[in-house]
């Protein structure tokens, strides 16, 4: 990796989506590490001219860590390839369909990997015409947009009173809502790195699940490395979440996050192509208990884009 140190390295970060100020945190975390580390890197906060920036400031390669938005659903990734820009992370197509919860769901299901029951509802629904009794599969349901991340706009509906506004709140963040059945038991987000799973962490919140806030406030979240599970379960955790990165192509860090219902099953809930990176990330910690501190985390980071190029 010694030979990238006279590679400009440009971390992008920041954005315009609901997930900016998270960027940021992530994005500086990583400046940070590799400059510490001798990088020739430089931060770029990813605005409308961010292929001038990438070209002013003389990019080489780029570190996304960019979260939500064009910087996680393949567009800026298109571009970045338009420009002939190495970059860490999945590629185009990979991107999209994380992002897009519906898709992914359905590319899961197409391999088999367990998935919560859902319906998807376009944006002329309203609220009021929607029949519990006929959505397939009794409350409690989670109420989710489909192409945010972060628990953004996400919400637990107990009871008919709570649909309408559980709705209407997803879709102020995307044109279709993902309505899906809660599962009952443990949270466990795997961590994939160059298509090896380092391991996994159970996240147990304050809250009532494991929200925008619970995220990323510190003290809101417990967090278990390794998880208080069997190891039969674990194992069976792991091979599920490496087959949902590679069902959807992803490439470089990833994290797939999962409910383990009372059974022992474990159902995907998403696939995230961009982890956070930030002091309370889960993706540093798994790492870390598999014998990556950030500074390792971040140069296999880069040698995955290079490994793709």
């Amino acid at each position: 990796m010694r030979m990238l140190t006279d590679k400009r390295i440009g971390v992008l970060m920041g954005g315009r989506s609901a997930e900016r100020e998270v960027s940021l945190r992530s994005g500086k975390a990583i400046y940070n590490a590799l400059r510490d580390l001798g990088y020739d890197a430089v931060a770029i906060d990813a605005g409308s001219d961010l292929c001038d920036a990438l070209k002013r400031k003389k990019v080489e390669i780029a570190f996304i860590a960019l979260h939500g938005g064009h910087g996680e659903n393949g567009a800026v990734q298109g571009m970045l390839e338009v420009l002939g820009i190495l970059y860490t992370g999945s590629g185009v197509l990979a991107s999209a369909l994380a992002m897009d919860k519906e898709a992914s769901k359905k590319i899961f299901l197409y391999h088999k990997i367990p998935v919560s029951p859902f319906i998807v509802l376009s944006k002329d629904h309203r609220a009021k015409s929607i029949d519990s009794s006929k959505v397939g599969f009794p409350l409690p349901w989670v109420v989710k947009p489909a192409t945010e991340g972060s628990s953004v706009g996400v919400s637990i509906v107990k009871n008919k009173k709570q649909i309408g506004s559980a709705v209407k709140n997803a879709f102020s963040f995307s044109d279709r809502a993902i309505i899906e059945k809660y599962i009952e038991g443990k949270e466990v987000h795997i961590g994939i790195l160059n298509d090896r799973v380092l391991g996994g962490v159970e996240v147990r919140p304050s809250l009532e699940f494991y929200s925008y806030e619970a995220k990323y406030e510190k003290g809101l979240t417990e967090y278990i490395l390794p998880p208080e599970i069997s190891r039969r379960v674990y194992e069976r955790a792991k091979e599920t979440a490496l087959s949902a990165h590679r069902a959807l192509g992803c490439r470089g860090a990833t994290r797939v996050d999962l409910m383990i219902d009372r059974k022992g099953k474990p159902y995907v809930l998403e696939v995230n192509t961009i982890p956070g990176m930030t002091e309370t990330s889960l993706l540093p910690k798994v790492a870390r208990l598999a014998g990556l501190d950030f500074s390792a985390l971040i140069e296999e980071m880069l040698r995955g884009a290079l490994d793709e190029s």
